[in-house]
């Protein structure tokens, strides 16, 4: 098979793309959703990262057999999974804002909110 050179030697880019992209992307976004309807704060989304990360590792060393303890194969993981994490994180966070204060904010795209003009 193909394997994915240097981060993931172990491994072909239909596994990594199943463990990291599928399974740790799906739980990336479920985290960052919970923790933003929760009205918890970002830095929490840091920690469970971290979790998450280490769980997804460990899923390709369970299922895959690949390299348990790649410090450059978690944080490649850890990059992926805080960047849909966050991404999950700002839209909900968006959402929130500006339908539960809807006479405070307006959206102005799908991860920022301002200030609504007073004279409109």
């Amino acid at each position: 098979m193909f394997a994915v050179p240097g981060l993931y030697a172990a491994e072909t880019w239909m596994q990594v793309l199943f463990v990291t992209g599928i399974l740790g992307g799906a739980a990336a976004w479920a985290t960052g959703k919970a923790i933003a309807e929760s009205w918890r704060p970002y830095i929490q989304i840091v920690f469970y990262m971290l979790l998450l990360g280490a769980a997804v590792r460990f899923a390709h060393f369970a299922l895959f057999k690949g390299h348990l303890f790649s410090l450059p194969s978690y944080l490649a993981d850890m990059l992926f999974l805080m960047a849909v994490g966050s991404l999950s994180f700002r839209i909900t966070r968006t959402k929130r804002m500006v339908s539960q204060y809807r006479w405070l904010y307006e959206r102005t795209s799908p991860v920022t909110w301002r200030k609504r003009d007073p004279a409109s």
